[in-house]
């Protein structure tokens, strides 16, 4: 999401639920939440308390494992005894590790925890059997009654890798970026300093937000239940939702609950295997994906270093596979601290990065800065700043939430009985809630790529809809609207360094796509939106038909 409007604070409580009421947090006065319209203007933050509601809050010394390695978990509570429970985290619920109630300790918030982490002591800690079964664990804190109080993830990789699996890469990197644990993530917070208290450092030593991990299955996902048909106030019925239940208020934008865990029950239980990268290796192993005919990416995909998008088109041009599921390719960001700091300057980049003057095409700016020259459509075909907001908010919520098909002779579309012109996945409302796109135009009924922002020749784009990066609505309804046109001026600012009114007017035009095209000896496939998942949750058929399609033609290579 690229958000960046001012509000104030708002201390968050023990679990999650927001402190309603006014206080002070290491010097800083935070409001009591104003309750305008719908909650969109309303920002709270996770911030533990001793003497809050029963909670605690943990974290592992590392992301992923092999078997035989040993975990340690962190762990602060303000309940005096805690057990220990970690199990696979799909329909089996595979049963890991399981201890006793031992003594726990609340331990106090480290200043700046969100950029600095919490290095809390080891709670306890065991080692992975040389069996154990690759996959996402998940760890949950329990009181002496059997509540849980606390959830963590970590994955577990296999020591072989397997040429039938597909390379699932967990956007770690976007869940960091929203993860306001502590304080502040890259949108918003108690950061001294910065716009809206944002964050342009975080931590990965600290426990992820409330939502992130776990959800109940009635939480609203990031886009409506329905369309609006007439107009009126804005609404995000997930921010209502949060603001109720006590949960990270963008809790549904970003994290294994909401976009990969839905994909990996959905694959597992049509026979795809599933190995787990998290971005983080992605970085740092320039192999990580060697031996894999496919790597997938799904959901909500925004935050990438250098050195991420490097290996993947390196996969792609020796001949690897990629289907991307996944939406808003935005930003550019770098690891620094051996990859425990995530840096991401942002909006701020070109007065606030330390790389401006010594490096500008490290900048963490957005992939179509010209500073950082490296536009997105080069490694999956398509940008974000050409695409954005659908069915979101105020932005383009009476637009239809599926994709029109202008190339139904595809192999992709092959069993969907689907032909020119026709939509599908609105009823699951697939396109949302920020999609990718690219600058085309129209030749004989069908998009065709323009090629000036990336794109490589001989791409094909298959189906589209279309985006904004502008709110809407009449005059009496704007103090409901949580980012106006401020994503507009960006990309006008970025694109033509013009804010004029009719610039900006044109940048807030854009679309969302699926395109196909070659590289080397490989091949993509991008559906350019965050919610493509919805549709298989929904078992959309269409959807669940293309993406069977796709990786099946996709890891041919291994079969």
């Amino acid at each position: 999401m690229t958000a960046n409007g001012e509000t104030k604070p708002v201390r968050n409580g023990n679990d999650g639920v927001a402190a309603k009421r006014p206080g002070t947090y290491d010097g800083i006065e935070v409001d009591a939440i104003s309750g305008r319209r719908q909650g969109a203007r309303e920002t709270w933050v996770e911030v533990p308390e001793r003497n809050g509601y029963p909670a605690a809050w943990c974290y592992t010394d590392k992301r992923s494992y092999l078997p035989g390695d040993t975990v340690r978990l962190h762990l602060s509570s303000n309940v005096d005894a805690i057990a220990v429970r970690a199990g696979r985290d799909d329909a089996t619920s595979i049963s890991l590790h399981q201890t006793r109630l031992a003594k726990a300790r609340f331990h106090p918030l480290p200043e700046r925890a969100y950029e600095h982490g919490c290095d809390w002591p080891v709670f306890t800690e065991w080692t992975l059997p040389a069996h154990v079964q690759p996959g996402a664990y998940l760890v949950e804190a329990i009181d002496s009654t059997g509540a849980v109080l606390g959830h963590h993830l970590f994955f577990v990789k296999p020591v072989h890798r397997r040429a039938s699996a597909l390379a699932l890469v967990v956007a770690t990197s976007t869940w960091t970026a929203y993860n306001d644990w502590g304080g502040a993530n890259h949108y918003y917070g108690l950061h001294p300093g910065t716009p809206r208290g944002r964050s342009p450092r975080l931590s990965i030593h600290r426990p992820w937000a409330r939502g992130q991990i776990w959800l109940p299955s009635d939480a609203p996902r990031s886009m409506n239940s329905e369309r609006a048909d007439r107009p009126g106030s804005a609404r995000y019925e997930f921010i209502e939702w949060a603001s109720i239940h006590g949960f990270s208020k963008y809790y549904a934008l970003a994290g294994w609950a909401t976009y990969e865990r839905p994909f990996v029950l959905w694959a597992e239980k049509h026979g795809f295997e599933v190995d787990l990268i998290t971005q983080d290796e992605l970085h740092s192993q320039p192999d990580a994906l060697d031996g894999y005919a496919c790597a997938v990416f799904v959901g909500h995909d925004e935050y990438w270093t250098r050195e991420m998008r490097d290996h993947v088109d390196a996969f792609i041009t020796r001949g690897g596979n990629v289907a991307r599921f996944a939406g808003n390719f935005m930003w550019q960001i770098r690891l620094e601290d051996n990859g425990a700091t995530q840096v991401a300057y942002k909006y701020d980049a070109r007065t606030q990065d330390p790389a401006r003057d010594s490096d500008p095409g490290r900048l963490t700016s957005a992939w179509e800065d010209p500073l950082v020259n490296h536009p997105g459509a080069s490694t999956f075909g398509v940008n974000a700043l050409r695409g954005i907001y659908a069915g979101f908010g105020g932005m383009a919520r009476q637009s239809p939430r599926g994709y029109s098909v202008f190339r139904p002779e595809h192999w992709a579309f092959a069993g969907t009985g689907l032909g020119y012109a026709d939509m599908f996945g609105s009823q699951a409302s697939i396109f949302g809630y920020e999609v990718d796109g690219l600058d085309y135009t129209f030749h004989e009924g069908r998009p065709e790529p323009l090629g000036s922002d990336g794109a490589l020749p001989g791409l094909e784009i298959l189906a589209m809809g279309w985006a904004t990066s502008a709110e809407a609505g009449r005059p009496q309804d704007s103090d409901s609207l949580m980012l106006g046109d401020r994503d507009a001026h960006f990309r006008a600012a970025m694109l033509e360094s013009d804010t004029s009114p009719a610039t900006v007017q044109k940048h807030s035009r854009g679309c969302g796509m699926i395109v196909h095209f070659k590289k080397g000896r490989g091949q993509v496939f991008t559906a350019a939106t965050c919610e493509w998942v919805a549709g298989l949750c929904k078992n959309d058929f269409a959807t669940v038909t293309i993406t069977r399609n796709v990786l099946k033609e996709f890891l041919k290579r291994s079969i």
